[in-house]
């Protein structure tokens, strides 16, 4: 995923997108160079979240769900 496309996902600019990484990087949650996210503390993350956390998680374990019980490669 690009920033543009992470921006475009929460509603903020890909230059928001970078500033928020570089808190997190910074906290030591994730690891962020080159374009490239690596998550290092998944409970740091859900801490320093709001509740649309468990929402969002919720929302794409019912969408990953649907897609694994399907005939083929993708059909929802």
């Amino acid at each position: 995923m690009t920033q543009r496309l992470i921006g475009n996902m929460l509603g903020i600019s890909g230059t928001g997108v970078k500033a928020a990484a570089a808190v997190l990087k910074q906290a030591g949650l994730i690891n962020y160079d080159s374009g490239e996210i690596t998550v290092l503390s998944r409970e740091g993350i859900k801490r320093r979240s709001c509740e649309c956390y468990g929402v969002v998680k919720q929302e794409c374990d019912r969408l990953v769900g649907l897609t694994m019980v399907a005939d083929g490669p993708l059909a929802i």
